[in-house]
């Protein structure tokens, strides 16, 4: 006698793998449909910001529920700016002290709580109350005006709010939207993705997605005089460009449109116009000449962001055997690499008509670089 077959359908486990399965083949389908954008560059350049931006303009902002879920977050960075700000005062030259020394209590307060437990934080009303003292003190002044907004149980981030709060990103984000272009020219479901910012996982980022249509790599503009959190030794601006070449290298990203983010302009402009230099960081900087088509050359602002964009777009005029890589990960010198070309824009991320102006102007790349595909360029 035969023996009999016997499956249990209503196995939960079995029915949740079936339809996990289902999710994945579905998942698939669109990803292979979609034009995919890889959001590149280090921590702190503003990856996470452009894609609050992507859901602002193309998926109908934040829900309530999301907004009340990103109070915690600007809480959170409300603790940490005041702990840096008061921490680092009496190591500015000329060293700050409080102007008002009955806020002693106040600092001593903020100085003794501990950010590793900033998540899960009460914020009493107390915390409310000593940062506000703080913040009136003449000697501490500059951030944290919405401390009276924020205090407020009722308070729900506005879309300003939301692009500027900031939290640390190890896992891989993604975002879907629709783009109102015909599908053959680049329209129809765009994929973006950011895979954070941390060191040591870059060669992971590049190999794990395949038929990339364009890669977006941020830069921290505006990182040219301070060094990383993570050593406090390697310029920021510097470790920006060591990846850069990285990414521009890999042979996993030959086919991919290159877009490059000099992002945090507004921050750059500001540091520059209150008299930090440049070329105390690079002294290449004394012998850059800049162009006449970028504006007037006694302008430092404008000088100095043309001199961070020469810094990236040399490296992508190097011929394959200058690169400071010749490993099986890069292209080889040897191969028949394909002229590329790096699209570059100066931004502000957490300016959303600046936003949407560049991505008008990505949009427009990734037409042209489709209607090559097809021959019709």
């Amino acid at each position: 006698m035969p023996a009999l077959c016997i499956c249990n359908n209503n196995d939960p486990n079995r029915r949740a793998s079936k339809e996990l399965d289902k999710k994945i083949n579905v998942w698939m389908k669109q990803y292979r449909k979609s034009i995919k954008l890889l959001l590149l560059g280090a921590g702190e350049s503003g990856k996470t910001t452009i894609i609050k931006q992507m859901k602002i303009l193309h998926i109908e902002g934040f829900s309530d529920a999301e907004r009340k879920e990103k109070a915690l977050e600007i809480r959170c960075n409300l603790l940490e700016a005041i702990k840096e700000l008061t921490e680092n005062m009496p190591y500015l030259k000329p060293p700050i002290t409080l102007h008002n020394t009955n806020n002693q209590n106040s600092l001593d307060f903020v100085h003794n709580l501990d950010m590793s437990t900033a998540d899960s934080y009460s914020y009493p009303e107390e915390f409310y109350d000593n940062v506000k003292r703080l913040w009136s003190d003449q000697g501490v002044q500059g951030f944290l005006d919405k401390i009276d907004v924020i205090r407020g149980a009722d308070y729900v981030p506005s879309d300003q709010d939301v692009l500027n709060c900031r939290k640390r990103t190890s896992e891989i984000q993604r975002i879907e939207f629709e783009v109102k272009v015909p599908l053959q020219f680049g329209g129809g479901t765009q994929m973006m993705f950011d895979v954070g910012g941390q060191r040591g996982e870059r060669r992971k980022w590049i190999q794990v997605f395949d038929g990339i249509t364009a890669i977006l790599f941020l830069v921290a503009s505006s990182g040219f005089d301070t060094n990383l959190r993570e050593d406090n030794q390697t310029n920021r601006l510097r470790e920006s460009l060591s990846l850069f070449e990285d990414v521009w290298s890999s042979k996993f990203l030959i086919d991919s449109g290159f877009i490059l983010f000099l992002n945090k302009q507004d921050v750059l402009k500001e540091k520059i116009e209150r008299g930090s230099k440049i070329e105390n960081y690079f002294p290449e900087y004394h012998t850059f000449v800049m162009s006449s088509k970028d504006g007037d050359p006694n302008d430092p602002y404008l000088k100095g962001r043309s001199f961070i964009r020469e810094l990236f777009l040399e490296i992508t005029r190097k011929p394959p055997d200058h690169r400071k890589f010749s490993t099986s990960n890069y292209v080889n010198e040897n191969s028949n690499e394909k002229k590329r070309e790096c699209f570059c824009h100066f931004t502000t991320a957490t300016d959303t008509n600046n936003i949407k102006r560049v991505f008008e102007n990505v949009h427009t790349m990734i037409i042209i670089q489709n209607l090559e595909n097809i021959g019709l360029t």
